[in-house]
Formats: C-alpha cells, sequence, structure tokens
C-alpha cells in the first residue's frame, strides 16, 4: 500500500513539475553536446557482427519482465527464468555462453560483477527504462571494460537529456499477481544549459513456480550541464531486491507427483498428512546503489574527450535452511541428548556480502574523413567481504550467537586495460579495422572458504593471489560494395580469468586456468529502405574454455570446469521486411555446432554410508557443450496502423544438453513459445499520449523448461551409474494488461 502511494505522490509531483515549466520554449537550444561513451562501440564500418536497439524497441515489451527477455529475439540469444515468468532471477546467453562471459557496460562502465563476472538483472530492476539504446556484439567484439567478452557484449547508453519537461506513468497488471509501476519526470532544459531527470520503480510477483515471489524497487536520477562543446552527467541509480529461492528446479518425478511447478527451496519436513512445510524466509536480499560522473568534451570537430568515474556499493545475503548438516561444520560443538550425540542437526544460515567497486575510464577520439581512431582505458579496484552466520538451530542445546562468523574471507581485483583501436578507409569502399588491448589483473582471497575439508577437519582455507596478463589484438577488413552491400571479415584474439567460484567451486589440486579465445567472423549484410538481409559466419575457437558442467553450488550458481580445447562455430542469418501498408517482419536464425574435442569426465562415487570413493575417467570423445543448441530461430510480425499496433514475436529453441556426456537424461527438450502483444496509442486533452494495451505471453501454452541442472555419481561401483537432473519449469499461457501515460 505504501509503495503505491509513493507512487501516487511522485504522479502529482511530476505533474506539478510539467505545469510550472510547461510554458518555457527550449526548441531554441538544438546543438548541445549530450554525454556518450561510444569508443567501445561498432560502427557500419566495424567487421564485427552487432544488433542495435533502439529505446523504442524496448519500451514497446518493457511491461515488467527482466532486460535480458527484452533481448531475446536478437540472434542466438536464448533466455533463463528461475521463477518461470521472466521476472527476478534471469539470464542470457549468446552463442551459447552464459552471463559470466558476457561483457556488460553502461556509459562504457563495467557491469559485470568483478568476482563472478555475471550480471545479476534483479540488482537491476527497470533499468531499460533509463536507456536510451543499447548494442549487443556478438563473438569477441570490439576492445570493451570490464570482464573480457567471450561470447558477446552488451553496451548500454542511458538517457540523454529532454528539451521539453515531461512526466510519464507506466503500469501494469496481470498473472501470478504480476504487476509494475513506473514514474519518469523531467525538467527539460533549464537556462538553456541544465536538466534533470528523474525514474521510480516497483515491480513485483508471486512468480509462476511455487513461492517464487519476486520484491523489486529501483530508482534513477541524472542531472546534467550542456553546451556547444562540453557536457557533464552526474548519474545515480539503485536497486532494491528481495526474491525467494528457486534455483532447485523440478525432476521429472517431483513435477509428475507435485505438479510443475513445484519448488523444493526451503522444505523443512513433511507431517504426517504428507503435507509439506517450508521455510518462509529463504530469500535472496541485496541492494546495489550505482554512481556514474560522465564528462564529454569536443576540443575541435576532431579530437573528443570522455572521462568517466563511478563507484557501486553492494550489501546483501543469502537466508536459507539446511537439513541434517554437521555441528562442527558450522563452528559448533556436538551436544548430548538422552545420552546420545547429537552431531548433526537442522539449522538456519545467512550467508552474506558487502562490497564495494569503484574506478574511471576515459577515451581520447580523432576522426576526420578518412580515419576514426581512439585510445581508451580503464583503471578499477574491487573490494568484498563474504561471511556466513548461523541464525537458528533446532533444539540445539548449547550457545548460540547469530552475529558470530562461521566462515569469512575478503577479496580484492585490480583491473586496468589500455586499448588504441583506428578504422581506416583505404579507398574504392574498403575499410581497415585494428584494435589493440593490453588487460592486467590482480586478484586476491583470503580467509575460510565456507566449505569443509575432510582432510584436515577444518574450512577450507582460501590463500589465492593471482596475476594475469591479457594482450587481446584484433583486425579486420570491411568492404562498402555499393550503396547497399557490404562484406566483412575479421580475426580476434581474447583472454579471460577465473571467476570467484570456478576457485571456490573447484578441487583444491586443481586450481582453475585462464581461457584463451580465437574468433573467426565473416559477415555480409544488404539494406534498402524496405528490406534488410545479413548472414555472419563464424568460428570460435577455445583453449580451456571454462564451461558449465550442468552441477550447482549450494546457493544455486552454476559450476564450470575447464576443458582443454572446444569450438562455437555457426552461421547466423537475419532479414527484414518493412512496408509502407504498415507491416514489418523480422526473422534470424543460428545454425551452430558447439562441441568439446575428448571431453574426458571425471566420475565420483560414494559408498553405502556415502563416503566418497575415488574419481574414475571416462573419455567420451567429441560431445556437445552444456546449454548450447544447435538452432535457434526467431521471428516476428508486426503491424502498425494510425495508432493501433500488433505483434507476434515466436522463438524456437533446439535441444541441449545440461551436461558434457551427451547424456540423454539430461536433455533439455526443444520449445516453441509465442508471444502476443496489442497496443493502442491515443491523445487526450492536456495529455500528450496515452497507451492501453495487453500481452499474451506463450499464447499455445506450450510445456517446456530453458533451464537446469544435471549430474551423476556411482554407487559402489562405476558400473552402476545414477543420473539425476532437474527442470526450471516456465509458465503456460500468461497475460499482463498495461497502460503508459505521457504528460
Amino acid at each position: 500500500m505504501k509503495r503505491h502511494a509513493m507512487t501516487g505522490c511522485l504522479l502529482l509531483a511530476a505533474l506539478g513539475v510539467y505545469a510550472q515549466t510547461q510554458g518555457k520554449d527550449s526548441l531554441r537550444v538544438v546543438n548541445l553536446q549530450e554525454v556518450e561513451i561510444i569508443s567501445t562501440r561498432a560502427t557500419g564500418n566495424t567487421p564485427v557482427a552487432f544488433t542495435n536497439v533502439t529505446k523504442e524497441e524496448l519500451k514497446k515489451q518493457n511491461f515488467g519482465q527482466d532486460l535480458p527477455y527484452l533481448l531475446s529475439m536478437t540472434p542466438s540469444a536464448i533466455t533463463t527464468s528461475d521463477a518461470g515468468a521472466g521476472i527476478g532471477y534471469t539470464t542470457l546467453r549468446v552463442r551459447g555462453t552464459d552471463a559470466t562471459r558476457i561483457n556488460v557496460t553502461a556509459n562504457g562502465i563495467p557491469i559485470n560483477d568483478a568476482e563472478s563476472h555475471a550480471v545479476f538483472w534483479v540488482n537491476l530492476p527497470d533499468f531499460a527504462s533509463s536507456v536510451k539504446d543499447m548494442q549487443i556484439q556478438r563473438g569477441a567484439g570490439t576492445s570493451t571494460n570490464g570482464a573480457g567478452a567471450f561470447g558477446a557484449s552488451i553496451n548500454m547508453q542511458t538517457g540523454d537529456f529532454s528539451l521539453k519537461p515531461y512526466a510519464e506513468f507506466n503500469g501494469s497488471y496481470g498473472s501470478f499477481n504480476t504487476h509494475k509501476e513506473t514514474v519518469k519526470v523531467g525538467t527539460g532544459l533549464i537556462d538553456g544549459h541544465w536538466s534533470f531527470d528523474a525514474r521510480l520503480s516497483n515491480i513485483a510477483t508471486d512468480g509462476y513456480i511455487d513461492r517464487a515471489e519476486v520484491g523489486l524497487n529501483s530508482y534513477y536520477l541524472q542531472g546534467g550541464y550542456y553546451n556547444d562543446n562540453t557536457s557533464i552527467k552526474l548519474i545515480t541509480f539503485a536497486g532494491k531486491e528481495r526474491t525467494y529461492h528457486a534455483w532447485n528446479y523440478a525432476s521429472k518425478e517431483e513435477m509428475e507427483e507435485f505438479g510443475r511447478r513445484y519448488n523444493s527451496c526451503g522444505l523443512m519436513f513433511t507431517d504426517d498428512n504428507g503435507v509439506q512445510h517450508f521455510y518462509e524466509d529463504q530469500t535472496d536480499n541485496y541492494t546495489q546503489k550505482n554512481y556514474q560522473l560522465l564528462l564529454n568534451h569536443n576540443f575541435t570537430s576532431q579530437w573528443n574527450l570522455n572521462v568517466g568515474l563511478h563507484y557501486t556499493k553492494g550489501d546483501g545475503y543469502y537466508q536459507e535452511y539446511k537439513d541434517g548438516r554437521k555441528l562442527i561444520e558450522y563452528g559448533m560443538q556436538p551436544y548430548e541428548v538422552n545420552g546420545e550425540t547429537v552431531k548433526k542437526s537442522d539449522l538456519v544460515r545467512k550467508k552474506a556480502m558487502d562490497n564495494w567497486f569503484g574506478g574511471g575510464i576515459f577515451s581520447v577520439t580523432y576522426k576526420n574523413d578518412r580515419l576514426n581512431a581512439s585510445v581508451g582505458g580503464a583503471l578499477n579496484r574491487y573490494d568484498g567481504d563474504h561471511f556466513g552466520r548461523v541464525l537458528w538451530v533446532k533444539n540445539y542445546l548449547g550457545y548460540l550467537n547469530p552475529d558470530n562468523d562461521y566462515y569469512r574471507n575478503n577479496a580484492t581485483k585490480n583491473d586496468g586495460n589500455l586499448y588504441l583501436k583506428a578504422n581506416y578507409e583505404l579507398g574504392g569502399g574498403v575499410s581497415a579495422y585494428a584494435d589493440m588491448q593490453y588487460r592486467h589483473i590482480t586478484y586476491k582471497i583470503n580467509g575460510d572458504n565456507d566449505k569443509w575439508n575432510s582432510a584436515t577437519n577444518t574450512l577450507q582455507k582460501l590463500g589465492i593471489n593471482e596475476k594475469f596478463d591479457f594482450f587481446n589484438p584484433k583486425a579486420g577488413l570491411s568492404w562498402q560494395i555499393n550503396r547497399n552491400n557490404r562484406l566483412y571479415g575479421s580475426f580476434s584474439v581474447a583472454h579471460k580469468e577465473p571467476t570467484r567460484n570456478n576457485y571456490t567451486d573447484g578441487l583444491l589440486n586443481e586450481p582453475p586456468k585462464a581461457e584463451r579465445l580465437f574468433d573467426y567472423e565473416l559477415g555480409y549484410t544488404y539494406a534498402n529502405s524496405w528490406l534488410n538481409l545479413g548472414a555472419n559466419l563464424y568460428y570460435m575457437d577455445y583453449k580451456d574454455q571454462l564451461v558449465l558442467t550442468g552441477e550447482l553450488n549450494e546457493i544455486g550458481e552454476a559450476i564450470a570446469a575447464n576443458v582443454p580445447d572446444s569450438y562455437r562455430m555457426g552461421i547466423e542469418l537475419m532479414a527484414g521486411l518493412k512496408l509502407p501498408c504498415g507491416f514489418q517482419w523480422d526473422i534470424n536464425a543460428t545454425l551452430s555446432k558447439n562441441r568439446i574435442k575428448n571431453f574426458v569426465e571425471t566420475l565420483y562415487g560414494y559408498d553405502d554410508e556415502w563416503n566418497d570413493l575415488p574419481g574414475v575417467k571416462i573419455n567420451h570423445g567429441t560431445t556437445h557443450i552444456a546449454f548450447s543448441p544447435d538452432f535457434i530461430l526467431n521471428n516476428r510480425f508486426g503491424y502498425a496502423y494510425k495508432g493501433f499496433e500488433a505483434s507476434l514475436q515466436s522463438q524456437y529453441v533446439g535441444k541441449q544438453y545440461m551436461s558434457n556426456m551427451d547424456i540423454e537424461d539430461h536433455r533439455l527438450d526443444a520449445y516453441f513459445v509465442s508471444n502476443l502483444n496489442l497496443a493502442y496509442t491515443f491523445k487526450l486533452p492536456r495529455l500528450k499520449s496515452v497507451t492501453v494495451g495487453c500481452t499474451v505471453y506463450n499464447l499455445f501454452n506450450e510445456k517446456y523448461e530453458n533451464n537446469g541442472w544435471a549430474s551423476r555419481y556411482y554407487k559402489n561401483s562405476p558400473q552402476i551409474q545414477s543420473n539425476s537432473a532437474g527442470y526450471a519449469a516456465q509458465a503456460g499461457t500468461n497475460v499482463l494488461g498495461h497502460v503508459s501515460i505521457r504528460f
């Protein structure tokens, strides 16, 4: 109720701002310099595969789902959702590569978590409402800041200033009690130089999966000074999330017994009547605040300078119920009850993080008739504490201090890079591109891990002190054959350091290795006023690629392991048709082959008492890389007439294996999902526009799973193997109504 009241107050305040300033005509100023960090972006002459997504395209889909789902129709992209409806913990994969290998920046500033390398979109609720445009580069792409791009990079530019004051309300409500409220206001240009904008958003849902509730709040504030040659912008945005765990997924047997929406996270016990009881506070809680100061200055028409300073503060925790845990692993001593020694008990634990990330970026660009060159780089620092506490123990007779850490470690990371890139027109429509980047990383973790070392009867000790020096050259040619036809090719080298989880989830005697990628791209595009065609061939040759194993760690994060030799190769086909009658057709498809050469599995075993048995090596030959379908097809039909718009989006994703052994019991079946969106825009007195609409997700009620986990082990003998798998069931047909009012 308080959130809705706050939304209403902001809307009234926005109307007041609009009423006070609507009489000022700021259209007289049209040449002000906007802040744009574009040195890491590709242009029409850059020989890489990329897709630009505009603000208008995002707005037509942005009714509550997380940002990955707004990009799901771009080539080679697939999405996943723990809660089953696209809100909460969602991920994006491109060319089969997971989130830890997709570089993400906002205004050129790294967004990837410095340790996990992933972007947790749940910490950036409704960020799409503040984005001006996005560019998705596939493959190694151009040099960028932050974690290495091993499958794709996503470059986001936040909104620029508005010449006139405005106020806007966007709201939606639908299935699973899903709702979103967003208020945006802007002053327009004040005194010809100043502009201020604000956004406040609330998103919540019960989720499709049982108890997968999500509550998200966020804000975005920016103020800027602009003149003909210089612009300065201060931005702050933050997100606060509370999400019930839904990462266990469900086995086929559990789905058959309890239904597709079954969620075992937080299960405490089953009573005598067969009713399961769950821990109500099995939640993830996190707050992330971001600050950016951006400067852009044009010295001349040829020379440009961009500088950005940033700081991010993160603070949060997981809270979860765990059954049958050894007390000694949590820093507690066994106790006696009725003459029996109790060594295990049920408990509630809290695993927390407290971290900050800050630094700066810069780029200097020179441009004349034939040469476009830039030099840039970044220097960033991360410092994070990881610690755990026990909040409650069932029937515990000893002293329990919920403020006492049972483990704690600290991680620091320094990440610096310099790059020089240039595009030179040789003549005859041919341009040569060269891009060189040097990157240096130091990474340290010290303290106790949260895992037990049975050999020493203590928590594992972390003493990681790593240094990496990477040189990442790229080169290519682009040939603008004529006005409509373009041909390009490139070769890129990329390196990437392991993530935190690669160290803490791996074997103590087998530290992870850095990855290397040789990326070959060859593409062709055709474009005229009504037709666009494109084809891109790629071959990505990896050494020591960290591929997903299919297993999850104790907090639902995917585990990865190095494989010596692997590759991803394929062709991306794209076509777009736009007719004067208002009809639009966009289609893209990816046919690929993602393989590990000579994959060797280590099969682990247990005896009848669940004691560890030695691992057994099994050579499987060439196998599919986990979570990498060989075929993806995206199709969109759109029609617009006056204020009416309709679109039908469809995606087909071929079968995937959730492990790397080509085991059928570890397979995700192919699926075909369609979404129908209808909207009508009209005007009312004193309103710029009103849009009402409805989106029907999964129109044909496809029963499918788009994510999961898989593992296997042997019992007593390697010949007695057991396969296990869990599946992330997705919602059937569901509806979301939406309205947008612009003042």
